[in-house]
């Protein structure tokens, strides 16, 4: 019996030593799990497995503890929201980076393409990850890339240390992935932004230009005509913008007067953004209830209303002190609002806060995509008001792997899938590239 029971400790012992780390010797009876893993990481302060979407096997929400500034820890921390879709540790990982809020638990075009993991970072101060209190300072593009490399870090350390990451994002989230590629180049593998602008000054004059030209003469005929028709109307358009506020308790800061002079003029870049078929544009002798549906179906009350603008007051502080905006040129309509001066966005700062623009950041950008970016893929439309300020490449940028794909007239909800079969293939060659490299 003692020679058995001596045989068994050096066979165990022996097991042990041929472990090749101390998690595996952890696992040798009971594995640990990916909750576990994931639950251990220093940050994570709340942790829920979530049901199955898409192709994952697996899907969490993560809460990470961030610094408030990572300049002065005395300003305490706030709690940011990331989801995971996990597949396979040996896939790529998808890191969706979001200019905003979460909206959406499902595989984003690239982890479906690649059957791949998906990581989902919400922006800080936006939706689920918003303090009761904002220090508006401290929203900065440089402490978002802060967050982002924190969170891919301590994900890439728990679950995934040999997979490739891509870091991906949409307009506000293309702008938030070049930023985050701009401070921290290898924190990811490479990146595919989609449509989203490169401002050099707050209101950026070159939207005023795209707006005289894009398309057709004819077409933006059309849209100006009926720009000028709803001014023409403006009183009943008026009476009915209030009697919808009344009915759905909308208020607007500068009020509803104004409110109904900046839709009006927010219908040409709203017009080209979505890619509204010029074709259903109403013309002079429709009832003012056509006019009145067809401008709000265009524009909507989501970028000026009230509450509209709470939620999106993390976008409009970035836009106004850092990232640009657009303003409306008001000298087609002179005769209709008695002056030519630029209608701004000054309005969306927050109550009592406000912060002269910072040109700097944008311009860094600018000098790194020229200079030493390397991996990243520009999808845009060409009709899309935003691709205005789209990014330009520099003369030497595809030999550092950066590419630009535009659409054919394509709108702001261009995507790969929204090019030709040839295109799409060339597109995901390159990924291809990147991701077996």
């Amino acid at each position: 019996m003692k020679t058995n029971h001596l045989i068994f400790s050096l066979l165990l012992v022996s097991l042990l030593f041929s472990c090749k780390s101390a998690q595996e010797v952890v696992t040798i009876n009971q594995k640990v799990s990916n909750f576990e893993k994931l639950a251990s990481i220093e940050n994570v302060v709340r942790i829920e497995k979530k049901t199955i979407t898409s192709h994952f096997d697996e899907n969490y929400e993560l809460w990470f503890a961030q610094p408030v500034d990572y300049n002065d820890a005395s300003k305490g921390t706030f709690q940011q929201r990331v989801l995971l879709g996990f597949e396979n540790d040996t896939l790529p990982v998808i890191v969706e980076l979001q200019g905003y809020g979460i909206y959406s638990e499902r595989a984003g075009e690239l982890a479906a393409h690649y059957q791949a993991n998906q990581l989902t970072i919400e922006h800080r101060y936006f939706n689920d990850s918003r303090p009761q209190t904002i220090d508006w300072n401290t929203l900065t593009i440089e402490n978002a890339a802060k967050d982002q490399a924190r969170i891919i870090d301590a994900i890439r350390a728990a679950l995934f240390p040999k997979a490739k990451f891509v870091s991906t994002g949409i307009s506000k989230g293309c702008q938030t992935t070049m930023a985050h590629r701009r401070f921290f180049p290898n924190n990811v593998d490479a990146s595919v932004c989609y449509v989203g602008p490169l401002n050099y000054k707050r209101e950026d004059p070159r939207v005023y230009q795209f707006l005289k030209t894009v398309a057709t003469k004819a077409d933006r005929d059309k849209v100006e005509a009926f720009q000028k028709l709803c001014f023409e109307n403006r009183a009943a358009l008026l009476a009915m913008m209030k009697q919808e506020a009344e009915k759905q308790k909308m208020t607007w800061e500068f009020g509803v007067d104004k409110a109904i002079d900046y839709t009006i003029l927010e219908y040409s870049f709203a017009f080209w953004q979505w890619g509204i078929p010029a074709s259903s544009i109403p013309k002079e002798g429709v009832s003012v209830e056509t006019m009145y549906k067809h401008l709000i179906a265009v524009v909507g009350y989501g970028f000026f209303e009230e509450k509209a603008v709470d939620d999106l007051q993390p976008y409009f502080w970035a836009a106004l002190t850092q990232q640009g905006i657009y303003g409306y040129e008001t000298a087609p309509f002179k005769e209709y609002l008695n002056t030519e001066e630029v209608y701004k966005f000054d309005w969306a700062f927050p109550e009592g806060v406000s912060k002269p623009f910072d040109a700097k950041p944008m311009q860094e950008i600018k000098t790194y995509l020229d200079t030493s970016a390397e991996n990243i893929l520009f999808i845009y439309g060409e009709y899309d008001a935003w691709s205005a300020t789209a990014v330009d490449l520099s003369s030497n940028a595809q030999q550092r792997g950066l590419y630009k794909f535009v659409k054919e007239k394509g709108d702001h909800r261009t995507r790969i899938k929204s090019f030709s079969s040839e295109d799409q293939e060339r597109i995901y060659k390159i990924v291809n590239a990147w991701i077996n490299n």
